[in-house]
This record gives C-alpha cells, structure tokens and sequence, in this order.
C-alpha cells in the first residue's frame, strides 16, 4: 500500500491544528501557473491497478466505502503497475454537507512512479477513466493577495477550504513545497467521528 503524501497547510489557513504541518514559505508556490482546487470534505482514497485503499491507517469496515470499491473495481483494470488515482470519497457526511456532488469519487491527482503529473494531462486522464474531478476554484500566476482572496470568498457553510498546487508535474516528495492546503477555521465539528457514527450520504445530483 502506497499512502499518499501529507498535505501542509498554507501559513494562513486558520484550521492547522498542533498535530498538522504547516509551509514555512510560499517560495515554492510563487510560480506563473498555479491551480487552485476546492478541498472537499471526505475521505482521502487511492485508485491502483490491484484495488484501492484509504489514506486513514484505520481499515476497519464503514458502508461509506462500499459504493468506492465497485466503482475502483471498473477503474483499477485499465491502471497500470505504478499509477495511482488519488481523490476524495465524500460519500459519508463529515462536518460539510453535500447536496449535489457530480459522484461519490472526486479525483485530484495523478501519480506514475512517484511523480505527481501535470494538472491538464491529469484532467485528461480523469475523463479516459470517467473520473470527475474536485472543482477549479482558479488558474493562473501567483499574487501576494491570492490565498487571503481566495479565502475571503469561501463560503464557509459550504466549503472546507482549498489546495494550491503546481499546474507543471513534481515528485511525489516535493508536496510540502509544492501543494498548500487551506482549511476553514473549526473544521470539525463533532466530537464523534465520522466512522463511529451512522452512516449519513451525502447527496448526488441526479439531474
């Protein structure tokens, strides 16, 4: 099982508690193509060619991920050795509430060989496979402004926050300085988790 690498978070993000990492500069985001993508609420999950598992060390059953493993079953043949699909499974109600995702499986990147690929040939990917992919919040160079922007036009009722990352491909093990993450301020807001708890669904758009 390969688990894939921890996100920092940006120095802003006001939901980084004592236990997570935080960037110590932004020197590697400040490049002229930067995307920014929605972090949805879920269950960080990974497609590969024999299967798929989540990020979270505890594997103990939750129903929540059933509907994910028939849908890895019809993506993970097509996946060669070394590729791997990372994405989110929003399908069990954490802290946001959810009324009509596109699918039970967002995805947001593209790993061959420990190399986190390119944003445009990934989305190109995600359609091969009939992957839906997180939300593009925006694209372009960095500004001194663009998190405290971003930030300020979340609606925090609604979303859990973003992730910058680099348009351009990097190594796996360049995440903390290439990828930052934001996270709205008291972002859980249970004291049971969600795993202890009934199953909740969040909702699909059938339109």
């Amino acid at each position: 099982m390969k688990k894939y690498g921890r996100t920092f978070h940006l120095p802003i993000s006001p939901g980084a508690t004592s236990d997570d990492k935080v960037m110590s500069s932004l020197d590697g985001l400040a490049v002229d193509d930067l995307v920014v993508t929605e972090k949805m609420d879920g269950e960080n999950t990974t497609i590969h060619a024999a299967g798929t598992h989540a990020r979270s060390p505890d594997s103990r059953y939750h129903p929540s991920r059933d509907w994910l493993k028939a849908f890895a079953a019809g993506i993970s043949p097509q996946l060669a050795e070394g590729e791997r699909i990372i994405g989110e499974n929003p399908h069990a109600r954490h802290s946001v509430a959810y009324d009509a995702l596109p699918s039970y499986f967002l995805g947001f990147a593209w790993i061959i060989d420990d190399r986190v690929q390119a944003w445009d040939p990934t989305l190109a990917r995600f359609e091969e496979l009939g992957i839906h992919p997180v939300p593009t919040l925006c694209r372009g160079p960095y500004r001194a402004s663009l998190f405290e922007d971003l930030a300020r036009d979340l609606d925090l009722d609604r979303q859990e926050g973003f992730v910058a990352r680099w348009a351009d491909a990097f190594p796996e093990s360049s995440m903390p300085e290439r990828m930052g993450k934001y996270v709205r301020a008291g972002h859980v807001q249970s004291d049971i988790h969600w795993m202890k708890s009934e199953l909740v669904p969040n909702g699909i758009d059938r339109s």
